[in-house]
């Protein structure tokens, strides 16, 4: 990659805009990892009800061995990243060639948006399919949509407690025109969540760039029981003069990954539009 030296540059660096994790408040760290790549999770089913009988045999009803299922979740994202910043760059650039800054550049704009968008992918591939809506979004409809997404998550017993909102700028502009919205919730709450902009039916609205969303999602309403999504590894190094190189070397790598929880699926909404 070409390098621009200084003439007569500013010391100032023209940064492009970036974004903090926004999907840490919809997932966990229930599951230790430590030691292992991959942890199993069994799943116990329930039995019926009978009617008691006052005689003859088996009066509680037909005895059947409760039996159960396992989920193995493996972690498979193990990514990286390496660059170098010659001694020439860094002394002929008025010192905007620093090597912590470039890291944490790199940061800011590669991987924290990769393990977000991953991460969202992952939640709205393992919503339960009747969970998963798909309809045009006007200005009379957005507010609406959203309460027929708590719907949902009521009738599935989700707690009510710890629902978050995600949604899109597309859809944050709609629900904002919606006059049966303006009188119901405020957009001015506390902000308590990385990205919050307000409350929505007493959901903490966070809103999250279209890049981030799978394609035509306009909204999640989920719950961080659901979504398993551990970091196993976050290693990031600067090197001072490697062998071979007059200058940094900077490396990092990231072991990750995200997972839906089989009797989880319902504590996650998604609408998409048509």
């Amino acid at each position: 990659m070409a390098v621009n030296y200084a003439a007569k540059f500013d010391e100032k660096v023209d940064e492009r805009f970036a974004k903090e994790a926004l999907s840490t408040g919809i997932i966990n760290q229930d599951f230790d990892f430590l030691g292992v790549d991959t942890v199993k999770v069994y799943s116990i089913p329930t039995t019926g009800m009978n009617d008691y009988k006052t005689s003859g045999q088996n009066r509680y009803g037909d005895a059947e061995e409760l039996g159960n299922a396992v989920q193995t979740m493996t972690m498979k994202k193990d990514r990286s990243f390496t660059f170098t910043i010659d001694k020439k760059s860094e002394q002929d650039t008025n010192g905007t060639m620093e090597a912590g800054k470039a890291l944490a550049r790199q940061l800011s704009e590669v991987v924290i948006p990769e393990v977000d968008t991953y991460r969202f992918a992952t939640i709205v591939a393992g919503a339960d399919t009747d969970h998963i809506a798909t309809g045009s979004v006007t200005k009379t409809n957005a507010y609406e949509l959203v309460l027929d997404g708590q719907v949902k998550l009521t009738d599935a017993f989700v707690p009510t407690a710890g629902r978050i909102l995600h949604v899109s700028p597309k859809f944050y502009k709609l629900i904002k025109l919606d006059p049966t919205f303006v009188k119901n919730s405020d957009l001015g709450q506390e902000i308590t969540i990385n990205g919050q902009v307000g409350m929505i039916d007493g959901l903490p609205v966070v809103l999250t760039p279209t890049s981030r969303l799978p394609q035509n999602v306009e909204f999640i309403i989920a719950h961080p029981v659901a979504t398993p999504s551990p970091i196993k590894l976050e290693d990031y190094k600067i090197h001072d003069n490697p062998p071979g190189i007059n200058g940094k070397l900077v490396e990092g790598r990231i072991r990750y990954d995200a997972f839906v929880l089989d009797n989880k699926k319902k504590a996650i909404y998604v609408h998409k539009s048509a």
